[in-house]
């Protein structure tokens, strides 16, 4: 779209998983329409990219978490995407003398005793009303702590001391996790395809001071009747979008539901024939700055890499290369020296330095669970929130995104029928 309509019915900010699925449920309405994205694509943190001819890369979400209850499952099905629906490599397909079983099956079993007690805890925090961090239920000098911190990083962004135990205990996972083998980006960009879009439009400012909103963009301004905020909760806490009037509420939210970090790399593997498919690469390190290696994901001759929290921080911060050169080193000292010529940076993700994202996907603080519900509220009937932030039990997923939008547009036309006193749309 090269210039922007004055006035719409429905403005909605982000064309990301939130954006796209309030989009799609809004399309028989009978309004009018559009998604504002900052970028020059839709998907936002869903992302696919051929990193090479043969080798297929999700720069972010690349699992149907909870998968027999992920709505992306249906719509994968319904625009001809293939699910892979092997088991994913994170506990039965260890490679290597680095992890010895006999270790690999102690940690699993602390793991384990993590996540009943951390149960456990929720339970007591919900009836007393006091919200603690889920690191305290580490159990005081297991050796295997750092890398049950890892873990955290890698689930939640972020290390377990940042980590609210009853937000952790609401997460829904269902153990079922499938893929997409054209790529999750992929397939999301597919869904949003048909949807009214203007892209690389930066929202600044949402003014709905009057009876219609003003919505201030790099490109032009327009009004519209409701609009449905879907962005990230690091672009509301650092007010890159302002309100006005002022909400100080859904400001204090965002900031107690930071993203966290999730970074990925992926390497070329040559003479990939002297590694299994679909394996699980991993040391028994003892500390939480390292990394988890999936050894060719589909078959692909490569191995991606995954970083979290604040080891994934740092990389970012030391530079473009910086992940791909620490999974280099450290998988050398895995395989063996003999790997370094073996591998090849071809991509990885920077989702802490994308100004777009400032960071992975949401977790709530201490004392903050009840933040998603304050995010997700409406306010006066004319601005409504969506995004994975304001899921209350599939938050950092694309699917929980993908349903809040969902339900923001129910929401709008629910409010649009009240006003008028009958139904909208059909």
């Amino acid at each position: 779209m090269s210039s922007l309509p004055s006035s719409i019915d429905v403005a909605i900010i982000g064309a990301g998983a939130a954006g796209l699925g309030a989009a799609n449920a809004l399309k028989n309405s009978g309004l009018s329409v559009l998604v504002l994205e900052a970028r020059d694509r839709v998907g936002g943190r869903a992302h696919t990219i051929m990193a090479s001819p043969d080798v297929t890369f999700d720069v972010g979400c690349g699992w149907l978490h909870s998968a027999d209850q992920n709505s992306f499952v249906k719509i994968a099905e319904q625009l001809n995407f293939e699910i892979n629906k092997s088991l994913p490599p994170w506990r039965e397909r260890a490679y290597g003398k680095a992890f010895p079983q006999d270790d690999r099956d102690d940690y699993m079993r602390a793991l384990d005793a993590f996540y009943d007690r951390a149960e456990k805890a929720a339970i007591e925090a919900e009836r007393s009303g006091r919200d603690v961090a889920a690191s305290l239920f580490l159990e005081p000098g297991n050796r295997w702590n750092p890398m049950i911190d890892a873990i955290s990083t890698y689930i939640n962004g972020c290390e377990l001391d940042q980590v609210s135990i009853l937000d952790m205990d609401a997460y829904e996972d269902t153990d079922l996790n499938w893929r997409i083998r054209r790529g999750y980006g992929a397939l999301i960009a597919a869904y949003g395809a048909t949807c009214p879009l203007a892209f690389n439009r930066v929202v600044t400012l949402i003014d709905h001071s009057a009876k219609r909103v003003r919505i201030e963009t790099s490109q032009g301004v327009l009004t519209a009747d409701k609009v449905i905020v879907t962005v990230p909760t690091s672009l509301i806490a650092d007010e890159a979008i302002r309100f006005h009037p002022p909400l100080p509420a859904k400001v204090d939210a965002a900031r107690g539901l930071p993203l966290g970090l999730a970074d990925k790399v992926t390497l070329a593997l040559d003479e990939p024939e002297a590694l299994p498919k679909e394996g699980n690469l991993r040391a028994a390190t003892m500390r939480t700055a390292m990394g988890t290696y999936h050894i060719r994901p589909f078959g692909q001759p490569c191995i991606d890499g995954f970083f979290g929290g604040r080891f994934a921080q740092s990389l970012e911060d030391a530079g473009p290369g910086a992940l791909a050169a620490e999974s280099i080193n450290e998988i050398v000292s895995i395989l063996g020296n003999d790997f370094r010529r073996k591998l090849k940076p071809l991509a990885e993700s920077r989702w802490a330095h994308d100004p777009f994202a400032r960071g992975s996907y949401s977790h709530a603080l201490p004392g903050h669970a009840g933040d998603r519900e304050v995010l997700a509220a409406p306010v006066d009937g004319r601005l409504f929130f969506a995004g994975e932030a304001t899921s209350p039990e599939f938050f950092s997923t694309a699917h929980g995104a993908r349903d809040s939008g969902e339900r923001a547009a129910e929401e709008v036309i629910a409010a649009l029928a009240g006003n008028r006193g009958g139904r909208v749309g059909v």
